[in-house]
Formats: C-alpha cells, structure tokens, sequence
C-alpha cells in the first residue's frame, strides 16, 4: 500500500496532467475557431481583392489609343484594338487578370525556380529542369533567332501584364500568394519577354515523343529477349489502320514529298522496337555497363516525378489527341468543318484560354483577326481560326529527344578515341525559408547529362570500371539528352505567321518556323480547301533510328542533320474528302526517312475515319453538331475484341457469372452509368497484369493501387471474403502494363494463339497457374469480379463505370501540396465521366495505377469554315484562375455533358453576346 505522501504527490501529478489535457483541448478549440474566422476573413478579403475588374475603364501607360475587352457571360474576352502592339499589350494585361498566378508558376517551372515559391521540397525539380536549361535557350531564341516583329509583340505582352501588376499588394494579385504568404515573404517579379518563350519548352516537354520508350526497351533487355521485346512494341498496323497521309507519297526524282504514287522506300518508319541499333542491337555493349538498367531505372524515376512536381502533365503511350478536318463535299453547309480535341493532363485552371484579338480595322499597322486557343503567359492564338483559314494541332509523336551513355575519362568524356572535356556552368537555386544550392551541370557534345540528376547514380558510376572521379559525380557511365528543344529555333514567329495567315500557301509558310514541338496541323479555309501539314525540326540519323540509348562515344550514332521542309509530308484536298489525324502514323512505309519508331497505333484515328465514312456513304452530309457526337464517342475497341472470347469461357462461380452476363448485349459503349463498361476494363486491367505484369523487369513494376484491398461486406461465402483480402497482398510485388492502344495490338497480335507464352501467369494462394488464353481470361474474369466487389460494392446492380472513372481538378500547385483546407477551397470535383483509354472521348486512364482520369480533351472545338459564327468550342474548366470567381469551372459540366458553347466571332455577333465592357486608356 503506498504512502501517504505518494499517494498525494499522484493526485497531484495526475490533477496536473488532467489541467494539462484541457487546456490542450481548450487552445485547439480556440485555435480552429481562428483559423475558421481567419479563414473566413482571408476568404472573402482576398477573393473581393483579387477578382478582376471587368466593366468601366483602366489608364494603362503604354497604349496607343483605347482598347476595348467585351466579355461573354462565361467571362470570356474579345479584344479589340487599333494596332498590333496595343492588341497583345492588352492580351498581356487581360491574361493577368484572370490567370497571373498561374502564369508565375509557369514561368518558375521553366526557369528552374520553384523552390523560390515552395520551399526546400522542389529544390530536386528545380535541379532537373536547370539541367534541361529551357529559360536560357529561349533567352538565346530571343535574343538571336526571333523576328524583330515577334520581339515587339513579346515586348509589348510583357508591358501589358506588368501594368496590371504595378502597384498591387499580392493580396490583389491572386488569393493564393495569401497563401504562401503564411510559407514566405515570396513576392511576384516583373514579367519579360522571355518568360513567355519559354513556355513553349514547356509544352515540347509534354509533347516531346518516345524518350520513355527508349528506356522501358532498355530496361527490358535485362529479363526479356529480342523477340519478346518485339512482341510488347509490335510495327503498327498499317493494313488496318490508315496513317494520315494516304493519297502522296515521295518523289524520289524531284526530292520532294509529292502528291505521287506509294512504294517501296528506303527506310521503314513503322512502329515497333528498332532492330539493330544502340546498345542492345548492332553496336557492341562496352565492358563495364552493367549500371546502365540502373541508370536507365533512376532516370525513369526521376521523369516520373517532374510532372507531379512541375504541373507538366503525362508523357505516354495512350496520351495524345484528336484533330479532323472535312471538306464541303461531305457538309451540311458545302464548306470545310474541323475539329480539334487536344489531350493533355487535367489541370486547375485549364492549360488553355480562350480569347479573342481583333483589329478594329485590318491594315499594315494592325495585321490581326484571330480566336481561339491561347496559352495564359504567352501573346498571340495557339489553335483557332482568323477570318480566313482555321486550323488544329495534334502531336505528330516525331522522335526528336535521343538518350546516349556517355563514358567517363578523367576530367572528360570519350568521343572517337579522345577525351574532350565536359561544357559545365554553375547554377544557384534560390529556396524560400532556406539555403541557396549551388549546382554543376555537365553538357556532352550530345547535350545536358540528365543523369548527374540522381542521387543513386552516383553510386552507380563509381562501380562501373572506367576513369577517374569527375566532377561532382562518381567514375563510369552517365546519360546525355539530345533534344530538338534545347537548339534555339523561332518556333514564337510561327505562331504570329499563322494567326494572320489567309490561304494555304501563307499557312505553309509560316508553319516551317514551327520547329518544337512537331505537331500535325490540320488545315481549312473559307474558299474550301482542306489540307494537311507535318512541320518540325526532325533529325536524321547516321545509325540507329532514335529506339535505344545510343553509344555516345561512337561518332557514327550522331544526328547528322534534320528532314528539310518541302520533304516533309502534307496533303492538299485529298479526294477522299477528309483528313484525320489522331497520332497514328503519318506516312506509310514508302517515306524514306524515319520520323519515329513509336507511333500512336491508330485506334482512334481509325474510329474517327469509320464514323465520318459512316455518315458520308451514300452521300450522306456532316453537321456541326454530328462533329462534336464524334468527339464524345465513347466505344471501346479493345471491347469489341475481347468480349466475344469472354463470352465464349465457361464460368462455374455464380457470382463471376453474373458479372459475365453484364457483357451479354452490351453495346462495347463506355457510358458514366455503364456496369458492363465497369466490368470490361477491369478485366482487361487484370489480364495486363496477368499475361504482361509479372514477366517484366523490376525497374518497370510500377506498383499503382492495389486491385482490391478489402471485403465490403461478409453477404457472401466466407471464401470469397478471403479473396477479396488476399488479393491486397497477391498485388505487393505486381507489375502493371499502362493498357495504352500499343496494348491493344499486343493482344491482338496473340489472340488466336491459345497457347502463346505470354497466356502463362504463376500460381497463387488462391489461384491455379495458367497456361492457355482461356485460362488466363477466366482467372481476369474473377479477379475482376472481387476487384469491383472491393470497390463497388457485391451487388451489380450498383455498378456503373462513372464509379471508378472520376476525373479531379486540382490546382497544380497548392492544391495538391498545401494544407487539407486550402486544397479544399482551389479544387474542384469529383465528376463521374465516360469515355476511355484509346476511346475517341479519350478520357484516359493508367492501368497501372487504377481508374481514375489521368488526361482529358482538355479542350473541344468545331470550326465552321462557312459561317464562324456557329463555330463551336468548350474548355475543360473556364477563363478564371481565381477559385471563387463563377468562372473558376462554369464550362466543366458543359464540358462533361458534351455540350458546346457559341463562339461569337463577327463584330455585331460579339457585341449581342457582350456582358461587360472594359475599356483600356493610355
């Protein structure tokens, strides 16, 4: 029994540990309700200081004469103006209006400097990206390589957004630098021309072709063969679907690509992996190289990580996007309509802004009549239409990025047999609320070592047997990235040279300075013309065609020049009527250069190509709005493959059997409210894993969400609870194709073999091995089955594939890093969609990391060539990047309804949709 004086001193310790919890208790009470009136405060000041004026009039120093912005009732602007430098001098201050913040982050992205808005946490990216160098490259492009005219435009975009920035507290800016303001004392810079150069490098990232390619085929020479690797990158398809240009070919005796008859060419541009080149094919492997998976595998890691660092959206098989042009053979108003549906990773503000710039009369002093698509940050229209012509972009998936293994020597590299000393600059990042880092970035002859990048291929390079310590990093191997983008170029004066293009000829011109990214642009215009035009710094290769990691100290793997332009390929009129474009192959086999060994595999395009043939046989004509029903087709190809194999399987479990029967019937149609389309792609998610999965190297295992991980409820047999449970853990070690349309003619390419090799999964717990096709299936089948169970629910009648594909709107940067209620108040959803992998509505999803939407046509459009005022358009979100302002995401719903809004082009048709009027002063 204790004393008494203990027994006194533990009432006593323990009445202070209970006053010690209630006024614990008490200050976090007091402390969420000021953060909720604080909130509230900050809230509402905040969104009244920064939301932008709209109505009334604004001095701005620097015009010429007055400036007028008529906004929609969707707060989309129409400028109008009296001469050039006025026109985007307003676009420049108007942007900024609405979308400043989003604009800084953009121009922080591409300078390397993140960390000087957020913090120790995007020192690592901001180390990758000044690698990469994009500010300093298009500060060379404007300082050496753009016109004087472009300079001008840039000159005066930059006034225009610094005369919205002078005198503004951040406060009056954008609520999120209230935000970090509770971070750092970070406080928005002046804009300059080349803030908004650089961007493009930032898109040409996005869209920059197969360096991801090149590596998995690398990484998968450690575990599978020549021929197995040839199985998983199969040559596209051309007897089934069509490559864009069909009716030209290349004219050997002119050395043009001329409308000429097709045939056999000197070199194959087909998909598939490249025989015979690189490291793996006929050059010899250096002694010593044995870090290179694990190079190639740090290297991924890294990629992986700048988009979710950066903004920057997917790189892959499967992302890509949809452009068509029909011509007024084939229309309801005897003039061309052309679509245009890019695919990029779903942001907060959308990647786009739609805008107006409009001359109040057009002479030499003001050149421009032009709508559409712009870029927040950057002067002029990226896709759109002038009075004349209109025009669309899809990437054209051109190989312009190559990966070489450099080897070390001494303070060097080797090239030929000598050591040439590395190019090197030293770089300091800035970090809010810590440290200046100083890094050295090495350059080869055959670009910036990207490798230098990871800390684990330090390790790597000081066991490979080669040299000395070079600097900063360890003795051995390193990678090296040659990039179109990184050689300054004039891509800037293309954009200027299309928004006032009248005809085919001028667009032509103009499209030759569209260096990086290449993309295929799909033409028309108001006389009735049609066309087709592949623009774009292409390289051409000494060995090797761009499919494996080159050797870089072999002289004969350089770049030897680039594809000239009037042998690039277009088409003009084609008969047939119709030009599609989708990332499928642009040539057929007869064009004698290889523009990439990794082309899109032509599910879409070919879906596109079916339905507009559908309309048009017979004589049948094409509408606006049988456009935009194109756009939202949410069929599913691999579908209409697999199912009647499904079907045919013999599934003794009642409860995989009644999920069987949601196929029977199904019309392959991948609506929100869809069971059967539910259903399908889980199955086809579990046959990747099953047949392809497992059989890859580990580098490439990429662990994406567990296909199931518990039971919902105990209804069933207890076994069944079992699998559901277990399945978690069957998943751990898993690997996961991305399921892209590259996977679709993998599979495609076995079907009918029952007995292929690829058909063989191992056993488990819970299941036999399997060694036939049909085998395989049914175990997809049922795993499918507990997969949804787990996440849907054991009743089928609940399902719907709108359930498991939701598309998210996140702001990139605070609202996917910041505190739980700031993310909260900047995003937006979830929504329910349709569509799909490789579907037209082309709301794509990662297999290896579950259903969710992983990009989106981030915006849609139908150009009427006869009346722009029945044009249509939509963006994925709307004008306003302020998160409380009614235009934040007031064209989503629209958007995933499939609707399409008016898009007012004419004087008078502008003026009758107008709801405010701002007038800008000098």
């Amino acid at each position: 029994m204790p004393s008494s004086s203990n027994a006194s001193s533990g009432g006593q310790t323990g009445r202070k540990k209970g006053r010690r919890a209630r006024l614990i208790v008490i200050v976090l009470v007091l402390a969420v309700l000021a953060g909720i009136g604080y909130g509230a405060y900050w809230g509402v000041d905040s969104v009244r200081a920064s939301l932008p004026q709209t109505t009334g009039s604004v001095r701005i120093d620097g015009l010429d004469g007055p400036v007028q912005v008529k906004r929609d009732d969707h707060g989309i602007p129409q400028i109008y103006a009296s001469s050039d430098e006025d026109l985007f001098m307003a676009q420049g201050f108007v942007q900024a209006q609405d979308r400043f913040y989003e604009m800084d982050v953009r121009r922080h992205t591409t300078s390397g400097r993140l960390s000087e808005m957020f913090g120790k946490g995007q020192v690592k990216t901001d180390e990758f990206l000044r690698t990469l160098g994009w500010h300093r490259v298009a500060q060379e492009e404007y300082d050496s390589k753009l016109a004087p005219e472009t300079k001008k435009y840039l000159q005066a975009y930059a006034k225009g957004v610094n005369a919205y920035l002078a005198g503004k507290s951040a406060k009056e800016i954008s609520a999120e630098y209230v935000a970090l303001g509770f971070e750092n004392d970070y406080k928005p810079q002046k804009w300059t021309p080349v803030d908004s150069v650089a961007w493009l490098k930032a898109m040409a990232w996005d869209l920059r072709g197969n360096m991801q390619d090149e590596i998995d085929r690398s990484l998968m020479t450690s575990r599978l063969d020549k021929k197995q690797i040839a199985d998983l990158y199969p040559a596209y398809p051309y007897d089934r679907n069509k490559p864009i240009v069909q009716e030209g070919g290349y004219d050997e005796a002119t050395g043009t690509y001329e409308q000429a008859s097709t045939g056999a060419g000197r070199q194959g541009s087909g998909g598939g992996q490249g025989a015979g080149t690189g490291l793996t094919g006929g050059a010899q492997a250096p002694e010593g190289t044995g870090g290179l998976e694990s190079q190639l595998g740090g290297l991924a890691d890294v990629l992986d990580r700048i988009p979710d660092s950066a903004g920057l959206g997917p790189n892959g098989n499967g992302i890509g996007s949809n452009s068509w042009v029909v011509s007024g053979d084939h229309t309801i108003t005897g003039k061309p309509l052309l679509a245009n549906d890019p695919h990029l990773a779903p942001q907060l503000p959308s990647v786009w802004y739609q805008m107006g710039l409009h001359c109040t009369s057009l002479s030499a002093k003001c050149q421009y009549d032009v709508a559409g698509y712009t870029f927040a940050g950057m002067p002029g229209v990226v896709i759109g239409h002038n009075q004349d012509i209109a025009w669309g972009l899809t990437n054209s998936g051109a190989d312009v990025t190559d990966l070489y293994l450099e080897k070390f020597s001494g303070d060097g590299y080797l090239y030929g047999d000598k050591t040439v000393a590395f190019k090197t600059r030293k770089e300091v990042i800035k970090v809010a609320g810590g440290d200046d880092k100083t890094i050295t970035i090495r350059e080869t002859n055959n670009g910036p070592l990207l490798s230098d990048r990871n800390d684990e291929l330090v390790k790597v390079g000081k066991k490979a047997p080669v040299g000395t310590t070079a600097p900063d990093r360890g003795d051995g191997y390193g990678i090296a990235l040659r990039w179109t983008a990184l050689d300054a170029g004039n891509t800037m004066d293309a954009v200027f040279g299309i928004d006032r293009a009248s005809d085919w000829t001028e667009f032509r011109k103009a499209a030759a300075d569209f260096q990086v990214p290449s993309q295929n642009l799909t033409y028309a215009d108001t006389e009735g013309h049609i066309g087709y035009q592949l623009p774009g710094r292409i390289p051409t290769r000494g060995e090797g065609d761009g499919s494996l990691p080159s050797p870089g100290w072999d002289p004969k793997y350089r770049w030897t020049g680039f594809i000239k332009q009037d042998e690039l390929p277009y088409e003009y009129d084609p008969k047939r009527g119709y030009i599609v474009t989708a990332n499928q192959a642009v040539v057929g086999k007869d064009y004698p250069y290889t523009l990439t060994t990794d082309w899109g595999y032509g599910t879409r395009s070919q879906r596109i190509t079916d339905l507009i043939k559908s309309k048009i046989d017979g004589g049948g004509k094409i509408s606006t709005d049988d456009m935009r029903t194109m756009q939202m087709d949410n069929s599913s190809e691999i579908a209409k493959l697999l199912v009647p194999y499904l079907l045919k399987i013999d599934v003794k479990d009642k409860y995989v059997r009644e999920a069987q029967q949601l196929l029977e019937n199904w019309d392959y149609t991948q609506n929100p409210d869809s069971a059967a389309a539910a259903y399908f792609n889980s199955v086809w998610r579990n046959v990747l894993k099953l047949a392809f999965g497992n059989k890859l190297p580990k580098e490439l295992r990429v662990k994406g969400q567990c296909l199931s991980v518990a039971p919902v409820d105990n209804t069933g047999p207890a076994d069944d609870d079992r699998r559901v449970r277990e399945c978690g853990q069957r998943d751990a070690d898993s690997a996961q194709p991305d399921g892209g349309d590259r996977w679709f003619q993998v599979v495609r390419n076995i079907l009918k073999d029952e007995n292929n090799a690829w058909w063989q999964a191992p056993k488990t717990r819970t299941d036999a091995a399997t060694d036939t096709r049909d085998q395989l299936f049914a175990r997809a089948m049922e795993d499918a089955r507990w997969d949804l169970t787990a996440k849907l629910g054991k009743d089928i009648d609940t399902w719907s594939w709108g359930r498991l594909h939701q598309l998210e709107l996140k702001n990139q940067t605070l609202g996917t890093a910041g505190p739980g209620w700031l993310q909260y108040v900047l995003n937006r959803g979830p929504w329910k969609l349709g569509g799909g992998e490789a579907a037209v509505n082309a709301t794509g999803w990662n297999a290896a990391g579950g259903y969710g939407v992983s990009w989106v046509p981030s915006m849609r459009m139908v150009v009427n060539l006869e009346d722009f005022d029945k044009s249509k358009w939509i963006n994925l979100t709307g004008a306003s990047g302020h998160t409380f302002s009614s235009h934040y995401t007031d064209q989503t719903q629209k958007w995933i309804d499939g609707e399409l809004l008016p898009w007012r082009f004419t004087d008078k048709a502008v003026e009758d949709d107008t709801s405010d009027t701002l007038v800008l002063k000098g």
